[in-house]
């Protein structure tokens, strides 16, 4: 059987500090990563009480009262608020979401708050998204082609055709698909992983682009696309309710298709 073990500097073996509810109520504990580069010290687990009559029902309206009334040193990325931009994605109680949409209430007990699995982290619930953003681009993210339209004329498309494009679209890139993976886990380096291999996916599926067998080309790897499968974590996790692993087999089949 295989053992794996984490880094040294990675264990969290770091001194867990907790900060108490200030008032009675409905008091929750949240348990939050904390670790900071700049300190040289091992990561920790803080654990912070609040009193759910006084803070919003989200989990990040707790993150919000955590950093502006008892640690201003606790760090997460947050934009919208409203489940559309993907910063607060993190993994709360063992399961991958956005802060902003997931409920306090919905999760039982004592939450466990940490970053997105298997990515490195800049600070506390910040991960590094550097190499998932240059897999994004490598798959060239947006529209191809080789002929030409009049001048101000737009390419257009049936709604038969615009409808092939809902599922794929809405994708906000927040990473909770792949960080689910166990295969982007083990193989990041070459392997696409969900989300990416979802947006590839989505301009196969556009009417309207002219490079569909360049895209197939630079899919067709032992890695880069057929690392799936279809273990359906990424269905599971995703916040906007897309499938990515539908979307996979569908490239696979136009992998096949084209080679009869």
């Amino acid at each position: 059987m295989a053992t794996f073990t984490l880094p040294k500097n990675s264990k969290i073996t770091g001194k867990a500090r907790k900060h108490a509810a200030t008032s009675s109520g409905r008091v929750k504990s949240f348990k939050i990563y904390r670790y900071d580069p700049d300190l040289g010290e091992n990561p920790r687990y803080d654990t912070f009480e609040l009193d759910l009559d006084d803070c919003g029902p989200m989990v990040l309206d707790a993150l919000f009262k955590i950093k502006n009334e008892v640690d201003p040193s606790l760090t997460f990325r947050r934009s919208c608020r409203e489940g559309i931009c993907g910063s607060c994605s993190m993994n709360m109680n063992g399961k991958n979401g956005l802060a902003c949409t997931t409920a306090i209430d919905d999760l039982k007990g004592e939450i466990r708050i940490t970053p997105l699995p298997h990515m490195e982290v800049v600070k506390d619930l910040v991960p590094d998204f550097t190499h998932f953003y240059a897999q994004y681009a490598s798959i060239r993210p947006w529209l191809q082609t080789v002929s030409t339209t009049p001048s101000g004329k737009e390419r257009l498309q049936t709604p038969e055709q615009r409808e092939k494009l809902d599922g794929l679209y809405e994708c906000i890139l927040c990473a909770c698909c792949s960080t689910a993976c166990p295969s982007y886990w083990w193989n990041s380096d070459k392997f696409l992983g969900p989300a990416i291999l979802l947006q590839a996916f989505r301009w196969l599926a556009d009417s309207r682009d002219e490079m569909t067998g360049e895209r197939l080309d630079q899919l067709e790897d032992p890695f880069r696309l057929y690392r799936c499968h279809t273990i359906m974590n990424c269905a599971n996790v995703c916040p906007k309710g897309l499938n990515p692993a539908k979307a996979i087999a569908e490239t696979k089949k136009m992998l096949v298709e084209r080679a009869l």
